[in-house]
């Protein structure tokens, strides 16, 4: 058992290398560097104050789930849990994984339900990938209107060249289906009959008050924390000499965040490079500017990762302490 799980993770790491080298070597390393070495420390600066300021709210936002699901955190509780996730994402393999199961853990032992500890993480987790889709197209949309040459842009994304109100439409539609969704689970809930226990535990969620105070809460939140963590990205970029429009960060943001996330290497090195590369290869970029921008990010998260760790390290010591007191003082027999 302990092999399978220790298999998949060197697996990650492996295939983090291998894929960050094959992009090195594709981008031209000696030209990746050269930006790196360009990079303004105050924008560097501001780009990590956007992301800090991204995860505290990301932390209020998951707390504000959880107490929704009948579990009061303290906020700076809250706080402190999700920048230690946050280390476990960057450090450990696994992608988002590792973080959200110590997220889960963190409610379990303060007392709230296995199923609603899961649906608290699975929940926020999805609000911010949703919002994230929502403001991609939004962004979309604008650029189809504002900016000249945007079509040509996003078609060589991939995207199709559809008019502004068809996507305008799509992001609105994409922004009112968890509510849509929720309505009809609420409904299905009233009229089912009571089945198992584990059944019975979920309708009751579904059925939970104040749900729609609950999404806009997280419409507000997710919107803010996305709107920040574009920013983060784009000052990492302006960091390399790298200065698109708002819009275009914001489109960009949707396959490079996402393809961060992906279990498939470790911390998302390898993955959030190449989609930079593609993504920003459609707006002028290099794909060496592309790289760096993504290599640029990663250093940046892995500041946040170091303070996480540090706080997991504060929290493991007197756990430590209390083992070692409980010791000495057991009697002997």
């Amino acid at each position: 058992m302990s092999a399978r799980r220790r298999i998949p993770g060197w697996a990650r790491v492996l295939c983090a290398l291998m894929l960050m080298a094959a992009v090195l070597w594709a981008a031209d390393l000696p030209a990746v560097a050269d930006r790196l070495r360009q990079a303004r420390t105050p924008w560097m600066l501001a780009s990590l104050a956007c992301a800090v300021a991204g995860n505290l709210i990301s932390a209020w936002r998951w707390r504000s789930i959880a107490r929704w699901l009948g579990h009061e955190m303290p906020l700076g509780q809250a706080a402190r849990v999700y920048f230690q996730a946050v280390a476990l994402n960057a450090l450990l393999p696994g992608a988002v994984v590792g973080g959200d199961v110590y997220r889960a853990a963190a409610l379990r032992r303060r007392g709230l339900g296995m199923l609603e500890a899961g649906l608290s993480v699975l929940l926020d987790r999805l609000s911010g990938l949703w919002i994230l889709a929502v403001l991609g197209l939004l962004a979309a949309a604008w650029g189809l209107v504002a900016a000249p040459g945007a079509a040509q842009a996003l078609a060589a994304m991939g995207l199709p060249a559809v008019p502004f109100g068809v996507v305008a439409a799509l992001a609105l539609a994409l922004l009112a289906a968890p509510a849509l969704a929720i309505l009809a689970a609420r409904r299905a809930a009233a009229k089912a009959a009571p089945g198992s226990a584990r059944w019975a535990r979920v309708a009751t969620v579904v059925r939970r008050p104040q749900w729609g105070r609950e999404y806009g809460r997280q419409v507000l939140g997710s919107a803010v924390v996305q709107i920040l963590s574009v920013a983060a990205l784009a000052c990492a970029a302006l960091a390399l000499g790298l200065d698109l429009p708002y819009w275009a960060w914001l489109v960009s943001a949707v396959p490079i965040f996402v393809m961060a996330t992906l279990p498939i290497s470790f911390g998302g090195w390898g993955t959030r490079e190449a989609a930079a590369a593609l993504t920003l290869s459609a707006f002028g970029v290099a794909p060496s500017a592309g790289v760096a921008v993504g290599i640029l990010v990663g250093l940046l998260g892995l500041v946040q990762a170091c303070a996480g760790a540090v706080l997991l390290v504060l929290d493991a010591a007197p756990r430590q302490d209390d083992a070692s007191r409980g010791e000495r003082g057991a009697p002997e027999r």
